[in-house]
This record gives C-alpha cells, structure tokens and sequence, in this order.
C-alpha cells in the first residue's frame, strides 16, 4: 500500500496522521524509503519505513461507507469476551494493534459491556480510551464533521445497545 504527501492515514494505536514527507535514508550500503508521519492528537512525529507499512498496520482512513457498518455493529452488533481478562486483554490489543476501525469498535463495546458489570483494570480503562479516542477521530475524519459531531454520531449508534461512550481519560 502506498500513500501520498499530504494523505491521511490511521497509524493503530496512535490515530490519524498526515504523510509529511518521503524520504530515503542510508544504512550501510543499503536504502531504506520512509513516510514522515504526523501525529493529529499529539503533533508527534513518526518515521515508518516503507518496508515496516504492513508490519505495523498503518492504513488508508475509513471510507464513510464502512463507518456505517462500524454505526450498526455499535448499534446492534454481539460481542464475545474471553473471561479470563490476560486473554481478553491480549486479544483486545491486538484488534487495536493490527484492526480496522470495526475491530476497535468491537473492542470499544466490549469493554462498555464489561464495564456495566465490573469495575475495569487500569490497563482496560486505558485501551477502552484509546479505543474511545481512534473512534471518533476516524469517524470525524470520514464522516468530515467535528469531533463533537462524530461524538453525537457513535453515543446515537451506541444508545439502541443501552451504550454511551465514556468521558476521555
């Protein structure tokens, strides 16, 4: 997957970036190309070598039609949770990781759940955050409204499963 110059893309775990610039840089006798990337929530800048894209998942943002279906999964999708909260965590950070936009909402409404049940860890608290965070700044994005709106758009999906998100961290 290539991307451009002035592109948007989804770095998981961090959110939505901007591709800065193109560079190639020597090691050894050998060149490796990068994207510049930065970060939109911290302004933080990231180098991703062109051959490391698929490695660590970075992706073009959500296409307005696919955030709908991630709307109807929020909405009226079923969720499955290991008990054993090592393994949910694991495979909830791996969703976050390596997902789409709907695999972290899967985790998003997991972690709801959950949370209407029990009190969460602090390292679930944290990734229900993050998840928090990665969702309505791809669906601001590609929906092109405010963070506010994309907020209103996800607590609209979220209230026909008795759901709201949560207040950021």
């Amino acid at each position: 997957m290539t991307f451009q110059i002035g592109e948007r893309v989804v770095y998981p775990n961090h959110g939505v970036a901007v591709v800065e610039n193109i560079s190639a840089r020597a090691f050894g006798s050998q060149f490796e190309r990068f994207y510049l990337l930065r970060l939109n929530s911290s302004k933080m800048t990231v180098m991703v070598p062109f051959s490391h894209v698929a490695h660590v998942g970075l992706r073009k943002v959500t296409k307005p039609t696919e955030i709908q279906k991630v709307l109807q999964f929020l909405a009226t999708g079923k969720t499955k949770h290991c008990q054993d909260w090592k393994d949910r965590f694991k495979e909830n950070s791996d969703k976050m990781r390596f997902g789409s936009l709907l695999e972290t909402a899967e985790v998003l409404k997991c972690l709801l759940i959950l949370q209407k049940e029990k009190p969460l860890s602090f390292r679930e608290k944290k990734m229900l955050d993050r998840a928090r965070h990665m969702l309505v700044t791809e669906t601001s994005i590609a929906k092109m409204v405010t963070e506010v709106g994309a907020e209103e758009i996800l607590n609209e999906a979220l209230a026909k499963a008795s759901l709201r998100l949560p207040e950021p961290l």
